[in-house]
């Protein structure tokens, strides 16, 4: 189990919820934690390899407007296999909501 545990730490910051994916990011530039949406049946692009692709940018909501590049990939039964990110870092769901916790704001509503 020590393996699949590794394979689940490796992807940690996104999770599969009611028909969607979520990914959480951090911003390089200001520190702000956003998150996105992916509809598994309609965002994704087919690759030439076989699998899907999605490549998605991401704006916060005003602090300083940096973009963040998101390119996951995805094998035929639309698991996520590989994932990047340029201008952020990946995160959990709790260090987002942790974030959005002490900033005292509630947190923005889902992207997609």
């Amino acid at each position: 189990m020590g393996f699949l545990d590794g394979l689940k730490g490796l992807f940690a910051g996104t999770g599969t919820v009611s028909g969607g994916y979520y990914v959480y990011v951090r911003c390089n530039r200001c520190g702000e934690a956003l998150r996105t949406r992916i509809n598994l049946q309609n965002d994704l692009s087919e690759s030439d390899a076989g699998g899907y692709i999605l490549n998605k940018t991401l704006v916060g909501s005003g602090r300083c407007f940096e973009r963040i590049e998101v390119h996951l990939e995805f094998n035929p039964a639309r698991q996520l296999v590989h994932r990047e990110i340029s201008g952020g870092e990946f995160i959990t769901a709790q260090e987002f909501d942790q974030y959005w916790a002490q900033s005292g704001n509630p947190a923005p509503r889902v992207t997609r």
